[in-house]
């Protein structure tokens, strides 16, 4: 049985015969009369009672197997209707579920005012946090487990496309009395004798040490993860150890002057970061306006 099938039935049944359904099913009445006698050999019973009323109108009443069939056709065709809707909704960018993790933890700190503007933008678009993806979110999203990966360290891989959303710099953080904190810069080889404080391993994942200090072949005196931004800060104000951040993510904690922001390098320490979708979900409206917001937000 195919979808006109089950139209054809509503119709007829809703409409009390085949005169008053032609202008809603677009057919000739003599097309309507070959298609239910064709799916009524093919069932094999009746699902119609052909009569008239008394002014000698069509008035067709539903066998019970026609009431069976009757109240599928409406369960059905109201869900492909509602898919149908569904899909031009996502077309169009207004609904549809977007999972997201970012490489850096620092960036939460804006996702929750981010998302507020998007729930108020668009209401039926549900955006989906998965923090567990947070140090892996490029394999995540080639696995199908995100949607979207917010990332500084792109990988070469077809199918993945990466749309720049910023750019930022890096600064070692240091206590008011640091050796540092007179610096113009530091060097790698500063971080030798130094404890550097970090949100979380892997290593991999923290940018002074794969893009600074790995490449030198340097490694400090001590690594120390500590996850709290707030905990990190009071530490280095301790000069307990020095930390790294961007300048963005280390502004709304700064309450005092025991702190200070130091160059990594002559020429700085800068990363782009990127928003990462699967290629073949490009076509995606939703996909597509939540990124734009993204970029909006940083200009």
């Amino acid at each position: 049985m195919e979808t006109k099938h089950l139209r054809l039935i509503k119709t007829l049944a809703e409409r009390g015969g085949i005169t008053r359904s032609l202008d809603r099913l677009f057919l000739t009445q003599s097309a309507v009369s070959h298609q239910l006698k064709d799916l009524e050999q093919r069932l094999g019973t009746k699902i119609f009672i052909r009569g008239k009323n008394h002014r000698g109108k069509d008035q067709w009443k539903l066998t019970d197997e026609g009431e069976v069939l009757y109240q599928t056709a409406v369960r059905v065709l109201d869900e492909i209707d509602n898919a149908m809707n569904a899909i031009q909704e996502l077309r169009h960018g207004h609904q549809g579920t977007i999972r997201l993790s970012t490489e850096c933890y620092t960036i939460y700190h804006w996702l929750p005012a981010f998302m507020q503007k998007m729930s108020m933008l668009y209401p039926k678009l549900e955006i989906i946090i998965n923090m567990e993806a947070t140090h892996r979110p490029l394999p995540k999203l080639l696995d199908n487990e995100l949607d979207v990966a917010l990332t500084s360290d792109p990988i070469d891989e077809k199918r993945l496309k990466y749309f720049e959303l910023f750019r930022d710099e890096i600064f070692a953080v240091v206590g008011a009395t640091h050796p540092w904190a007179k610096k113009r810069f530091v060097l790698a080889e500063d971080f030798a004798h130094e404890k550097l404080i970090i949100h979380s391993l892997p290593l991999e994942s923290v940018t002074v040490y794969e893009h600074f200090l790995k490449p030198a072949a340097i490694a400090p005196q001590q690594i120390v993860p500590v996850p709290l931004t707030e905990a990190t800060l009071e530490l280095v104000k301790a000069e307990m150890g020095v930390t790294c951040m961007p300048m963005w993510a280390l502004r709304p904690f700064v309450s005092s002057n025991n702190l200070r922001s130091v160059r990594i390098g002559k020429t700085g320490l800068t990363r782009t970061h990127f928003a990462a979708i699967r290629t073949s979900d490009s076509s995606k409206k939703h996909l597509a306006d939540f990124i734009e917001n993204l970029r909006e937000e940083f200009l």
